[in-house]
């Protein structure tokens, strides 16, 4: 990709609509690219001047809110047990820790699930299918949205102010250092739990 395409890209009338895509079935499908798509929609803001910083935090937080409250519907209305998938040991493990945190902490642990993949998925199905209050879940869903979507499109446009070299290489930067943190922060957490096993 050269510095050409990723700007035509940018201003392009589909670059917010792709993001806000990808974002939005990386809430239910874990292996799409959402964080990746914010991150390097950010380093594109900073790097071409499009698209907007703050649009690209509005839409990926939307689109992050409403694939949350999608996972959400779909756990109160078919539950968390009547897929084969749903009841693998690990998955039903993933479940029963989703329904023990949320009895404890739900704003702290749907804040917290948001910015890990697969605990996003539980936490959402589990507080569904366990009936927790729609206006509390939804409330707190969306102020994690907003959080995820401006963490990860500040990092992109923080290594583009920085880094010289042009769209690309803060786009594969920004991504690259999305990623150690991403992994640095899932260390620790998993650190902390062993802790307290």
């Amino acid at each position: 990709m050269s510095d050409e395409i990723a700007a035509a890209l940018a201003t392009g009338p589909w670059a917010l609509i792709g993001v806000a895509v990808l974002v939005f079935a990386d809430s239910f499908l874990v292996i799409v690219p959402g964080e990746v798509a914010v991150t390097a929609a950010g380093a594109l803001a900073v790097s071409t001047g499009a698209p907007a910083l703050p649009a690209v935090i509005v839409v990926a937080g939307t689109a992050a809110f409403c694939g949350d409250a999608l996972c959400y519907l779909v756990g109160r209305r078919v539950g968390i047990r009547r897929w084969r998938w749903m009841r693998h040991p690990r998955v039903a493990a993933a479940f029963a820790w989703a329904g023990a945190r949320l009895d404890a902490r739900i704003a702290s642990t749907v804040f917290v699930a948001r910015f890990i993949p697969f605990a996003r998925l539980a936490v959402n199905l589990t507080a569904g299918a366990t009936r927790v209050s729609a206006p509390r879940f939804l409330g707190v869903a969306a102020g994690a949205a907003l959080a995820w979507s401006a963490y990860q499109a500040v990092i992109g446009a923080v290594v583009a102010a920085v880094l010289p070299g042009g769209p690309v290489v803060a786009i594969v930067v920004s991504v690259a250092v999305a990623l150690l943190i991403g992994l640095g922060l899932d260390r620790v957490l998993a650190r902390r739990a062993r802790r307290r096993a």
